[in-house]
Parts: C-alpha cells; structure tokens; sequence
C-alpha cells in the first residue's frame, strides 16, 4: 500500500466510524428552501443561518412565495447575518427566474444553477450534493483546510483542493465525505485554537510517518 492509499484508508475509517450517516444540518422545507439556506451561509455561520430561515421559512417556501414579498422585507427577515443586502436581492431575483424559466423548480443542472443570482460554483455543488447524484465534491474553508494539514493539496486555491480532492477519493464516497470532512473540521482540527493532539487523523498520521513536511 502506497504513501496515499494509507492516508485514504485511515482518513475513510476514522471518519465512519464517527460519522458513518452524515446528515446535512442546515435547515429546510424543500428542494428550494434548501438552496436558499445555502446561499445565506456564504460567510455566515451555520447555526445563525438555521435561527434566521425557521423564520423566514415560514413567509417563504416556494418561489412564488419570494416573488409576493419585497425584496425590503427579505432583507430585514435576514438583516442578522452577512452580506444580507445582496443575498436578499439574489434570493428575490432568483425566484422570480425560477418562475419564469423554470416552473418553480430548481434545476439539478450545475451550469443551469450556477447561472441563478447568488449561486456560484461551491453552492450549486452544494446543492447537488445533497438531492442528486451528480458527482460534485464540494470544498469549503474547513475542507481545504483540512486538505492541506493532511497534505493531499497545497492549499493555493480551492479549485485544485476541489480537483485533488476529486482525484484522491472514489467518486462513491464524495457526498458522505463532504459532511464527514466538515463535522470532523470543525470539532477536531479548527482554524483556531487547534489543539493537533486532540486530532485524531493527524496523529494517525504521525504515528505512521505519513508527514512530508515534518521531514
């Protein structure tokens, strides 16, 4: 087994067996619903996110619903978080684009998703993630993170994390990956405050010489 395949095996074991049924956390109604919840975590924490759309979600739930209201009271329903002027304005717009070209439903097309306001690369993968399976692997802050303390990618950019990621791992595995990476991120390798003894996968790769860099 080579350098790789053993950092693959210790990463896919430990990650099942602690989360072996990843469920997505963000909060939602429907195919539509959960697309906007994605848009508004783009530099907003998850469980603020969650706070604000059990609310908004209960004004609206289909598009139709986006279009009724004015793009003045989408904003103060998600004033709370950031980049809210612009997310309320992509989600009124993008509605109202959902209406006319798509009967209301959002498309499980990637080009299709990333041509809708407010949707870019990272949240139609998202999307598409979790309701079909189109084979996406999506890469946010604590994925690339973590792909670069694991020293699978440089960590230059998210689109070669993305690739590296992608090329590393089967494509079977991908959507349960993407939650299992997140959730372990989070509570065993932060950003901040890292404490690499409590980090399980790292000290795996400790304990078998699996560090270029320490070298």
């Amino acid at each position: 087994m080579n350098y790789l395949s053993k950092k693959v095996k210790i990463i896919e074991k430990i990650l099942n067996f602690l989360y072996p049924n990843p469920i997505n956390s963000l909060y939602y109604i429907n195919e539509y619903t959960l697309l906007i919840a994605i848009i508004l975590t783009s530099k907003s924490k998850e469980k603020k996110v969650n706070e604000i759309t059990k609310h908004l979600f209960q004004k609206i739930k289909t598009p139709k619903d986006a279009a009724k209201i004015s793009i003045k009271n989408i904003k103060n329903i998600i004033k709370s978080i950031g980049l809210y002027n612009k997310k309320s304005k992509n989600i009124y717009e993008l509605s109202i684009i959902l209406i006319k070209k798509y009967n209301e439903i959002v498309p499980k097309n990637i080009l299709k998703l990333k041509s809708l306001p407010g949707v870019g690369h990272k949240t139609a993968s998202v999307f598409l993630s979790n309701v079909s399976n189109y084979p996406v692997f999506p890469v946010d802050t604590h994925i690339h993170r973590m792909m670069y303390r694991w020293e699978l990618s440089n960590g230059k950019n998210v689109k070669k994390t993305e690739e590296d990621a992608k090329r590393i791992f089967r494509k079977s595995n991908w959507k349960k990956l993407h939650l299992q990476i997140i959730f372990y991120a989070k509570k065993y390798s932060p950003s901040k405050k890292w404490d690499c003894k409590k980090d399980i996968i790292y000290q795996e790769f400790l304990k078998n010489n699996l560090f270029k860099r320490l070298d």
